[in-house]
């Protein structure tokens, strides 16, 4: 990826957050990386050198800045955009893929070999896979080593790390400080975000401003399915299903940035847990330049100028949200919930997960939620678990339910991918060319269990009634063709015409 030296050089020069997570800035005179917003000193332009990634910045021997702490800046946009290779690469290594299934299993995810797909990754971001995964395991094991009371060596496995001794050095060589000192200088700052409930761990999560929270819960709330997630003073909370097993988790949004409190069953799944929050609240998304294109549209601008910061409510589980807008069809928002609803209570509570050499869990099994909290918080039901429900459960048509199950077995089987690497063209064709399944569900999908920003909706009720209400055209073709001039925001757009509806 090429950056332009002046135009990093000048938001570096401003302290413009709107660049943190974009790129990084290396000041080789001091051996360290930061956010393009660091409060310290600008470097001199001979001393400074730009890098699209953490990780290769780490690769040219710097280590974080303590003082901005760059690993924690919200991640690039560009990932949401792109639907290339590595655009996909990128979701998957942030949802943990390397660290389970190493190498060769994301390059088989991407129907690449090893070597092309690093290739691809060196020239685009500046590192490897490799590379890239070890930097995100060195950012989760300074969250665990500030938030929790692990022993190290647990937090080295529960992090991703082959052994204690890589631990080590990879912290000494990121952070420039052995683990204990990492820990002794969190204990040593006022309590805040770190200083969590026990048997959790909370952190916050960076977000490019503005952000309009109210938007998010609102349409959260809406569609909330009891058991399973729960919208309450100001917080979201649900169910996770994680790789090694159910979580819950509260997003609070606050100022600058979201509360997230996560109880884990196993300490590994932190960084999936918190790449799927940051999906879910489309935390990584650049609202100023969506705001931009949607506001050059007269009809949108007053609602933009009013509302600034709307995000697309996305999914910590694509199949969860597939089943969603296959009950969805023809149907109105309450009606799906109370259906959603049943099918969920027809479901067994799933066990936690015993994977074999699993790290401590986070929490003691007596330990319940913090008081005010809902207990029994669970995952939306597998693919596996909805196969196995009677006819009974479904209460919606035969034809309906047939779609569910078919969705189901595809999912089971692997014949249909809905990961966040997902190919979105592929996805699409796929899901259509299942029994029930027409645009406006794979759309749905693709918007908001995929993460595409650019889809529209133009057979929707509550697209055209909104698009009625703002003096828009409102037949599906004409709406369509309208909507051109929104892309490559489409999916915004979207979000815009239901509030306004």
């Amino acid at each position: 990826m090429e950056l332009d030296f002046e135009r990093c050089y000048r938001a570096v020069d401003s302290r413009d957050q709107r660049f943190d997570g974009w790129f990084y800035t290396g000041v080789l005179t001091t051996g360290i990386y930061c956010r393009p917003s660091c409060p310290a000193m600008t470097p001199k332009r001979k001393n400074v050198r730009f890098f699209p990634s953490a990780a290769a910045a780490q690769r040219s021997g710097l280590r974080a800045c303590r003082r901005c702490r760059p690993d924690a800046a919200p991640g690039s946009p560009d990932w949401n955009v792109r639907a290339d290779v590595v655009g996909r690469a990128m979701r998957l290594i942030g949802d943990g893929v390397v660290d389970r299934e190493g190498v060769p299993g994301l390059a088989a995810r991407l129907g690449y070999t090893e070597r092309h797909l690093n290739r691809m990754l060196v020239t685009e971001v500046g590192a490897g896979p490799l590379a890239l995964a070890r930097a995100q395991r060195a950012q989760t094991a300074r969250i665990l080593v500030e938030t929790t009371e692990l022993g190290l060596a647990d937090i080295a496995f529960a992090a991703g790390f082959g052994s204690v001794r890589q631990f080590n050095d990879t912290i000494r060589e990121v952070y420039a400080a052995a683990p204990s000192e990492l820990r002794t200088a969190a204990r040593g700052r006022s309590a805040g975000p770190t200083a969590g409930t026990p048997g959790a761990i909370s952190l916050r999560l960076a977000f490019r401003a503005p952000l309009h929270a109210e938007a998010l819960l609102d349409f959260l709330a809406l569609r909330a399915i009891p058991g399973i997630e729960e919208v309450a003073d100001g917080s979201y909370r649900r169910g996770l299903r994680l790789p090694h097993g159910p979580a819950e988790v509260d997003l609070t949004p606050l100022p600058g940035y979201v509360g997230a409190t996560l109880r884990l069953t196993d300490v590994r799944d932190l960084a999936p847990a918190v790449a799927r929050c940051r999906r879910l609240f489309d935390l990584d998304a650049d609202p100023e330049a969506v705001d931009a294109l949607l506001a050059e549209d007269p009809a949108l601008a007053e609602l933009v100028a009013k509302e600034p910061g709307v995000r697309v409510p996305r999914s910590v589980d694509g199949f969860e949200m597939a089943v969603r807008a296959i009950v969805g069809q023809q149907v109105s928002v309450a009606g799906a919930r109370t259906v959603l609803a049943r099918l969920v209570a027809a479901t067994s509570v799933p066990a936690p997960a015993e994977p074999a050499g699993a790290a401590p869990p986070i929490f003691p099994p007596e330990s319940g939620p913090k008081s005010g909290q809902p207990a029994g918080l669970r995952p939306f039901p597998s693919p596996e678990e909805v196969l196995a429900l009677p006819d009974s459960a479904f209460g919606m048509p035969t034809a309906r339910r047939d779609s569910i199950r078919g969705l189901a077995e595809a999912v089971a089987t692997g014949q249909l991918d809905l990961d966040p690497g997902a190919d979105r063209a592929e996805m699409v064709d796929r899901m259509t060319a299942l029994p029930g399944i027409g645009a406006w569900t794979a759309g749905y999908v693709a918007m908001r269990g995929i993460g595409d920003p650019d889809v529209f909706l133009p057979t929707d009720l509550g697209v055209r009634r909104g698009a009625a209400a703002l003096g828009l055209p409102d037949t599906p073709s004409t709406l369509d063709a309208y909507a051109g001039r929104w892309r490559p925001w489409r999916s915004y757009a979207v979000i815009r015409l239901w509030r306004a509806e």
